[in-house]
């Protein structure tokens, strides 16, 4: 009797070994796990390549924006350059902050344009093609200050000419740099133009008073030449 308990005891243990708790089977399982994480895995990795791509974007843009500014600084160098010398002045904007303006030497300025009085005198093509050799062109007068400033400068014994013409001789006046020509900011001397056959503008003081009158364009006179002032 006492042999077989034992043998029952040994075999009920044999039993409880070989089968294990089914807790222990779930945690061991290998195809148990969270779904839920490559599908997390995925998102997270196409988040961070979104993120790359705005900052490549971004400093793209950035670098285009600096690149295109200094362009824009050696082309206005290079303008500078054109001239032996400048004279130069420091401004500040609201828009654009500190910067300077400068004219060549020689010129004179206003607030906005360098003029220059060339020595000799030519025909009004010829005066052109000189300013235009300059970077410049004739005169172009838009408001009356800009007039009484520039015949402060003037010879009175001399006729100058200005950036207005008549190509067509039909009292079509305009102005070399494409400015609308403004019949109430005008400063023809009394009973001018007078003669369709004088197609281009001079300014001369005949009788001590400075004015426009018409002209032949093929009269040798001065000119005036006028520029907007280089600024960077």
């Amino acid at each position: 009797m006492a042999s077989e308990i034992t043998y029952a005891e040994v075999k009920f243990k044999n039993e409880s070994k070989s089968e294990p708790p089914a807790a222990l089977k779930e945690k061991t399982s290998p195809h148990q796990g969270n779904p839920g994480f490559p599908k997390k895995l995925l998102v997270s990795l196409l988040i961070l390549l979104l993120l790359l791509a705005i900052s490549f974007l971004i400093a793209f843009i950035i670098f285009f924006q600096r690149y295109s500014l200094l362009l824009k600084e050696k082309k206005k160098t290079i303008e500078v350059s054109s001239f032996d010398k400048v004279t130069c002045e420091k401004t500040y904007s609201m828009v654009k902050g500190k910067g300077w303006v400068c004219c060549p030497e020689n010129w004179f300025a206003s607030n906005t344009s360098c003029y220059l009085i060339p020595s000799g005198s030519n025909t009004w093509t010829e005066s052109q093609k000189t300013c235009s050799e300059m970077g410049a062109h004739l005169l172009v007068v838009n408001t009356m200050e800009e007039q009484n400033f520039i015949i402060k400068k003037l010879e009175i014994s001399s006729a100058y000419y200005v950036g207005l013409s008549d190509p067509e001789g039909k009292n079509q006046w305009q102005w070399v740099d494409g400015s609308p020509y403004n019949e109430s900011a005008t400063f023809w001397h009394h009973g001018e133009p007078s003669n369709q056959d004088e197609q281009c503008v001079m300014m001369n003081s005949p009788r001590g008073s400075w004015g426009w009158n018409d002209a032949r364009c093929d009269s040798p006179q001065r000119s005036i030449c006028e520029m907007k002032k280089i600024s960077f």
